[in-house]
């Protein structure tokens, strides 16, 4: 082999263990992204703040610092108007979910962060759905709310407002019966709940 041929082998064959390596490495991504996937889930977290002025951007700017995701957010005045209520859902892995438990709790505004459990809390959610109807399809409608016990709060010529307020999976049962419809607008509230019980109440 001459000089040429040699340096064209060993030129070919650095290369194709770069190639090699880089199609390693991105086979071991993508094995552990979809370790990852695996273990991902949703959580609840119930937040008791103090009723201050910024306090919902300054919770939410926290999750958007750090890359943490909001899949739903809700919050109100509790009985004592000095505090605020606010649930966040929220997806990640063990961990991840962990610090943000951790990172929310050193906020100065939050005075209680509690996790609500699946079986331990009762979760609801509120839905309005305006829906395209004509004189026919209104009673179809009104049937498959009355299954669902959903209440119809606005009648029109050619639509209607139905309103229904249960668990995520209700809701999302209730939204694929509507399927052979024209959905026009859809308003959700985002998940909010209470833990059972009394032992966790967090008296100030």
């Amino acid at each position: 082999m001459n000089f040429k041929s040699q340096f064209f082998y060993n030129s070919l064959t650095k290369k194709d263990t770069v190639d090699n390596i880089i199609k390693d490495k991105t086979d071991c991504t993508l094995f552990f992204e979809k370790e990852r996937e695996k273990t991902m889930r949703k959580q609840v977290f119930s937040l008791l703040v103090d009723n201050n002025p910024g306090v919902l951007s300054r919770i939410s700017g926290l999750f958007s610092r750090r890359g943490y995701s909001i899949d739903s957010i809700t919050a109100g005045m509790t009985a004592d108007p000095r505090f605020t209520r606010i649930t966040v859902v929220s997806s990640g892995d063990e961990l991840i979910l962990s610090q943000i438990e951790k990172q929310v709790r050193k906020l100065e505004d939050v005075v209680d962060i509690k996790v609500l459990k699946d079986g331990e809390s009762v979760y609801r959610e509120l839905i309005m759905v305006k829906l395209r109807a004509n004189a026919a399809q209104r009673g179809e409608i009104i049937s498959v709310a009355d299954i669902f016990r959903a209440k119809i709060v606005d009648v029109e010529e050619d639509s209607l407002i139905v309103e229904l307020t249960g668990t995520q999976s209700k809701l999302e049962a209730f939204l694929n019966l509507l399927k052979g419809y024209e959905i026009l607008e859809l308003a959700r509230t985002g998940i909010t709940g209470l833990s059972r019980g009394s032992s966790d109440v967090a008296y100030l």
